[in-house]
């Protein structure tokens, strides 16, 4: 049977959305203590500076990310930015590409708002998210938007190409 997904925005504050980030907020307090683990909740994820989406596998939800403008602070000399928040792929809806489809949604969205860089920070435990976060081209770097760096977040950015083509570039 052929099992399609589809990537739409979405409202933080759907049924299924909100059910969907409570899993996730269980997963990471099961990894870490409340003070590492940096949420936005649905309010947050509402604001206008969000751009939310959700991906259903055959009907069903089955992801969801999100992507919140920043504007720009010493640790990225002042550049703005877009912070990838939220990510999350249903463990048994993995493996078929949905995590890696959401990443370049969000950063469509950024290109298509003219931010060409894309931060974000997760779990150092968290090794599928890192693979991903890598295997799309998003690189280490320092802690920013005040994180703490306390030894179990890791920071990652990717350069977005502005130009034509809107491909990312390394």
């Amino acid at each position: 049977m052929l099992t399609t997904f589809v990537i739409a925005p979405e409202r933080p504050d759907h049924p299924e959305v909100a059910a969907l980030l409570a899993e996730l907020d269980r997963y990471l307090a099961s990894l870490y203590p409340p003070e590492a683990n940096h949420i936005l909740d649905l309010h947050a994820l509402a604001a206008p500076e969000v751009s939310f989406y959700a991906a259903r596998l055959d009907g069903r939800m089955a992801g969801c990310a999100a992507v919140r403008r920043q504007s720009g602070e010493a640790a990225t000399q002042g550049e703005a930015y877009g912070e990838v928040k939220r990510m999350m792929v249903r463990p048994d809806c993995r493996g078929r590409g949905i995590g890696a489809s959401l990443l370049r949604t969000l950063e469509r969205r950024l290109r298509e708002q003219r931010i060409g860089l894309a931060l974000l920070e997760t779990g150092r435990t968290q090794h599928e998210a890192v693979r991903l976060y890598e295997a799309a081209g998003y690189r280490p770097r320092e802690a920013f938007g005040g994180y703490p760096d306390n030894g179990l977040s890791a920071f990652y950015a990717k350069r977005l190409d502005l130009s034509a083509q809107g491909e990312a570039a390394a």
